[in-house]
């Protein structure tokens, strides 16, 4: 099973997953809802299907975390024909700096463990491989 990358990838998924919980938890967050935030903060107006790419899930995953978000008044939709468009709100810019210090305690617990280089090696290979693996 060591040589299975579908084994081995999802065993990486659950170690990562599991730290990036414990960095996020300050937040009163999920990761998956920090990095959201942080992208609609950084450009208000981002549009749902360009937020979906970014994020790398589908647009009725998205949703889902939108319709969560909204319900804790962290994002706001602007609903214009057929497009989305998402905003930060006040509450959730005063978030902002803890949900950085996680992602940033994340980047130093896993570069701590893993040594930064590789940690830097193993993120550009994590992303060319799926880049790969999502077009066939």
């Amino acid at each position: 099973m060591h040589q299975c990358l579908f084994f081995t990838v999802n065993r990486l998924s659950r170690a990562i997953t599991k730290m990036a919980e414990e960095e996020f938890a300050i937040t009163g967050l999920s990761p998956m809802y920090g990095y959201l935030i942080r992208l609609v903060i950084g450009s208000p107006g981002i549009s749902h299907k360009e937020l979906s790419e970014k994020l790398a899930i589908t647009s009725s995953t998205l949703t889902r975390f939108i319709d969560k978000l909204e319900g804790k008044q962290l994002v706001e939709r602007n609903v214009q024909g057929k497009n989305v468009y998402l905003y930060p709100t006040d509450k959730s810019k005063e978030l902002l700096h803890t949900i950085r210090n996680a992602s940033k305690n994340l980047h130093l617990r896993y570069d701590e463990i893993l040594g930064k280089e590789f940690a830097d090696q193993l993120t550009e290979n994590l992303e060319r491989s799926s880049e790969k693996l999502e077009k066939h």
